[in-house]
């Protein structure tokens, strides 16, 4: 413990919210903010994955993301806890192997459920690949496409369940992604017609990658943290987890933070322990990657009496690194909830809260008003 840096919390947010492009704000690319994320959520509302990412832009334009997932610099795919995330190709090859570790079709409940045996499913997916082979499909197009299989004929009511449940491992595996929505519809593309998609990497390797990529954006970190992104969100063994974390200890450094010994990545401890404080104040969306990848769990950055709120979907207003209210949009006014950290700043001669209404402003393509 001796040798341990030793490092405030305030500053080791303050270098949380600097490799989120969140302060100072530095992102110049929609991949290049998805890619240093990880991922980004956006099942329930694309429009706040939208936000999510530009906010951490200097500069974009609305269908910036669109964009990015029709040239294939950026994957819609089912990911975290099986719901449907923004991923690079690259961060798509690390993260996708360790959700098919899990290989939940194994499962008795859907080996009874699917009446298909783990024997069953190369075919299934062959199936399947060879359906999109012309292009992406809606559901129901795939569904009829493997009704003409008597093997798979029966699957047509799983493959256009809303859930998605048995389409989530052909994701994993690299089969398919999302492809455009048509007339609202969800529609399924071959992830191999992506010109950057580099293939699976081999899970072994793609383990410790996935814990380099969580430490170098979302450290300092604790194996719960850990535990919580990696092992309960994708699904991965835990005798896995700590197998990799040893196979990364020559490239991982423990650093004290508030008394509380943390990890995170040795090449970054430098920047880490010059990093100092400063004042910072966001508007973040809903299940922004802030929140998520500590988990709303995280004290240190989710107070306990927020919790609720944010668990619940809430937009968050965010004080050097804390949740320290919420705000909602209505037409063109915006109202915060419980942001007294922002207005108790002493010596504060701006309304940092009505800049980021601004800037939340420029986002929607409207002049807002605080209520």
């Amino acid at each position: 413990m001796a040798d341990m840096h030793r490092i405030r919390r305030a500053d080791a947010l303050a270098w949380r919210l600097r490799r989120h492009s969140l302060a100072p704000v530095h992102g110049n690319t929609v991949p290049q903010v998805v890619g240093a994320l990880g991922a980004v959520a956006t099942q329930l509302d694309p429009s706040r994955s939208e936000l999510a990412i530009r906010t951490r832009m200097r500069a974009s334009r609305p269908g910036d993301v669109d964009r990015a997932v029709a040239d294939g610099a950026l994957v819609r795919t089912w990911a975290f806890r099986g719901a449907v995330h923004l991923m690079t190709p690259a961060q798509a090859a690390i993260h996708l192997p360790l959700r098919v570790s899990s290989r939940m079709w194994e499962r008795a409940s859907w080996r009874t459920y699917y009446r298909l045996e783990p024997a069953d499913w190369p075919g299934f997916r062959a199936a399947v690949r060879e359906s999109l082979a012309d292009g992406p499909l809606t559901r129901e197009e795939l569904a009829a496409a493997l009704a003409t299989t008597p093997r798979y004929a029966h699957l047509g009511a799983a493959v256009t369940d809303p859930q998605a449940t048995i389409l989530k491992p052909l994701a994993w595996h690299g089969d398919v992604c999302l492809g455009p929505s048509r007339d609202g519809r969800l529609t399924l593309q071959r992830l191999d017609t992506n010109p950057g998609w580099p293939g699976l990497l081999p899970l072994d390797e793609a383990g410790p990658r996935a814990i380099e990529t969580y430490l170098r954006t979302y450290g300092p970190a604790t194996p719960e943290h850990l535990g919580y992104w990696i092992g309960t969100g994708m699904g991965v063994r835990r005798p896995l987890l700590r197998d990799w974390l040893t196979r990364l200890a020559p490239r991982t450094a423990q650093v004290e933070v508030d008394g509380e010994v943390e990890l995170v990545l040795a090449a970054d401890v430098d920047e880490l322990i010059a990093t100092r404080a400063t004042p910072s104040v966001r508007l973040l969306p809903r299940y922004d990657p802030w929140v998520l990848g500590p988990g709303t769990a995280d004290p240190h950055v989710v107070p306990t009496e927020l919790r609720s709120a944010v668990s619940r979907g809430a937009d968050l207003i965010v004080v050097d690194g804390i949740v320290a209210g919420t705000w909602s949009l209505a037409g063109d006014t915006v109202t915060v909830e419980d942001a007294r950290p922002v207005a108790q700043r002493p010596g504060a001669v701006d309304d940092p809260l009505a800049t980021e209404v601004a800037r939340l402003g420029t986002f929607v393509g409207r002049t807002l008003h605080r209520a």
